[in-house]
């Protein structure tokens, strides 16, 4: 059996070379076996030698060093299955017959370069230009150049000069300036050049520890969403492959673009509008298996745009402990997210001060109130005001003051608020051929991708990778399977496996945010949990005490879990000091909610590029084409 090595993470991914009495070298200079762009490998690196029937990878020297599974190594005899990590790449020490039948699946497919210089353009249209849709077009250009033409559609887009760029919230693009978690998994395998732009010093922060979703001793890094599509676009406008329209995409008016294009890519997100034109092509979707007695579950969130003054490692253990509030933030500021029970979310609504009437606003489109010259919390879209803060003594409001003193916020830096309304559906299909090809017509395929594919509750913080996972996919696909003919369905069986097991996983892992057991293991909504423990009296009998040393145990199994991978948790006298800030009914109905289910939620997660191996017989050369 050939062993061979075999890019997993980073821009060769894909790539494979077999090892045999030559030296296998890795570095940035250009007459290394394999080249390593990052900034970060040396000129010549590493390698890997034949030494008396074993295979050794040495570190030549370099700056940053070589990791082999997460350590530092001067010399290692590599074993299959082995993750060698240089500069921001990461490799697998393999055996050839073992990857190709990964799952049962054959290798990846070369293109020839000679067929490929000979066959036509592959049109893409993308409707949504969010970060899922943004990224899919730029990895399409980084991996099939001149190959592919991309034009991108999003009414959230106006123009300055000849820059497409994002509308304001005072234009109606609003809940930009949430925070989102981004996994190394899913950040590694964007090209470089993205990488560098989207992650600069100070951009990010990394407030949650390594897991099993970190690749390359790389963590999750907490970005602003603001930042992330800003950047996206910038990119964009720069490229000769993309075209950018600051308009809404209309599938029904669009019939002749779609029928030239031979992609749609449908990156609209939960709502989307274009899928659902093309809910016959997809099939219906099955609410049954999120729902409880029959209905579908659903959480409305508040969301509470503030500035906390805790340390990240004490808003993590505070976040995980229970499951009423989560803030999710960058140096602090960012959102508080508030899970409501039903009869709160009846409370979320808006009034009109001049006409005197309700508005559902904030709770139903969701609209975004900030506050105005005179404190309130105002709808610029609909001159509306957020009731339950207007009427001081309402239930809702001092149990928002409550989340707000959990965290550290003052009222003043509370800014603004929104609602969000979260459910899950299953989708049977993720693929589909919506236009056979004609005489004149090229045949068109259409991929649901992000949210429009897999909308999950964002709780345990996966939408934006997945989305991710599904555009850096469905690149791989097109850019392997394009030849100048029309696809089939066989072209993109790995595409449709990956998306079912990112559906699978992460949103199996959101549904246990969403329910909880109660004694006998039958499932209740975490919501009603919260509802039960809000209406039960507190008599003279509530043992405060007891409360806090119950939610104290919970932060310190925490606390031991994360040590070692989280610096600067707060000691027992802090954290007993911050709660017994609160009042006894904010503590009950904390310790009630329960703590976040890490435990069972934890485990394997989804790695496509399993799907995406290369044929180790093609020729090196021919190997660089399917890499990402």
């Amino acid at each position: 059996m050939a062993p061979e090595i075999v890019g997993r993470e980073g821009p060769n991914t894909g790539t494979s070379v077999r090892v045999g009495d030559a030296p296998v070298t890795f570095g940035r200079k250009p007459d290394n076996t394999v080249v390593v762009t990052s900034r970060a490998a040396s000129r010549y690196h590493a390698e890997v030698r034949r030494e008396d029937g074993r295979y050794v990878l040495v570190d030549l020297g370099s700056s940053n060093g070589t990791l082999v599974n997460g350590r530092r190594i001067k010399e290692y005899v590599l074993r299959p299955g082995d993750l060698f990590a240089i500069g921001n790449e990461t490799f697998c020490f393999e055996v050839a017959e073992v990857t190709r039948t990964v799952l049962g699946l054959p290798p990846v497919k070369p293109i020839d370069p000679v067929v490929a210089a000979t066959v036509p353009v592959l049109n893409v249209t993308v409707s949504g230009g969010g970060p899922v849709g943004l990224s899919l077009a730029l990895l399409l250009e980084h991996i099939m150049g001149a190959r592919v033409a991309v034009t991108v559609y999003d009414a959230r887009w106006t123009t300055d000069g000849d820059t497409v760029v994002w509308k304001n919230e005072a234009a109606g693009n609003v809940r930009r300036q949430q925070v989102v978690t981004v996994q190394s998994r899913q950040y590694l395998n964007l090209p470089e050049h993205i990488q560098e732009r989207l992650f600069q010093a100070g951009a990010f922060t990394e407030m949650w520890p390594a897991g099993p979703d970190s690749v390359q001793g790389a963590g999750p890094r907490n970005v602003r969403i603001a930042y992330v599509e800003d950047t996206l676009l910038e990119l964009a406008n720069e490229s000769a492959r993309i075209t950018l329209v600051p308009e809404k995409f209309d599938p029904a008016e669009r019939r002749a673009e779609m029928t030239g294009s031979h992609v749609l890519a449908i990156c609209e997100g939960s709502r989307s509008r274009t899928r659902d034109f093309f809910a016959p092509k997809f099939g219906t979707a099955d609410k049954s298996i999120y729902s409880l007695d029959g209905e579908h579950l659903q959480d409305v969130v508040l969301g509470l745009r503030v500035k906390s003054t805790l340390t990240d490692p004490m808003s993590v253990l505070l976040t995980v402990a229970q499951n009423r509030f989560l803030l999710n933030s960058l140096r602090g500021e960012g959102f508080l997210n508030m899970r409501l029970t039903d009869a709160e979310a009846q409370e979320v609504v808006g009034i009109d001060p001049v006409r005197r009437t309700f508005e559902e606003c904030i709770a139903s489109r969701p609209c975004v109130m900030g506050r105005d010259e005179h404190g309130d919390f105002k709808c610029s879209t609909h001159s509306s005001l957020f009731l339950p803060a207007l009427v001081r003594g309402s239930a809702l409001w001092r149990r928002v003051l409550e989340g707000l003193r959990l965290f550290g916020v003052a009222e003043a830096d509370l800014s603004a608020v929104t609602a969000f309304r979260l459910d899950m559906v299953q989708r049977p299909r993720f693929t589909a051929e919506l236009f056979s090809p004609t005489a004149r017509t090229p045949g068109t395929y259409g991929f649901l991708l992000g949210d429009a594919a897999n909308a999950i509750h964002f709780w345990p913080g996966r939408g934006l990778n997945s989305g991710l996972a599904s555009a850096i996919s469905l690149a791989r696909s097109l850019g392997a399977a394009w030849r100048g003919r029309p696809f089939r369905d066989a072209d993109f069986i790995r595409h449709e496996a990956a998306m079912s097991m990112l559906q699978y996983r992460h949103k199996s892992r959101a549904w246990k945010s969403m329910v909880t057991f109660d004694e006998d293991g039958n499932s209740k909504a975490i919501k009603t949990t919260i509802a039960e423990s809000i209406e039960a009296p507190l008599d003279a009998g509530f043992d405060l005490d007891a409360a806090v040393e119950g939610l104290m145990e919970r932060l310190r199994q925490i606390r031991g879990r994360l040590t070692g991978r989280l610096a600067d948790l707060p000691d027992d006298d802090t954290l007993r000091a911050h709660l017994r800030t609160l009042r006894p009914e904010t503590l009950r109905t904390l310790v009630d909610s329960g703590p976040w289910d890490t435990m069972i939620v934890g485990g394997e997660e989804v790695d496509i590029d399993i799907f995406y191996r290369p044929d180790p017989q093609a020729a090196p050369d021919e190997r660089v084409l399917t890499r990402s």
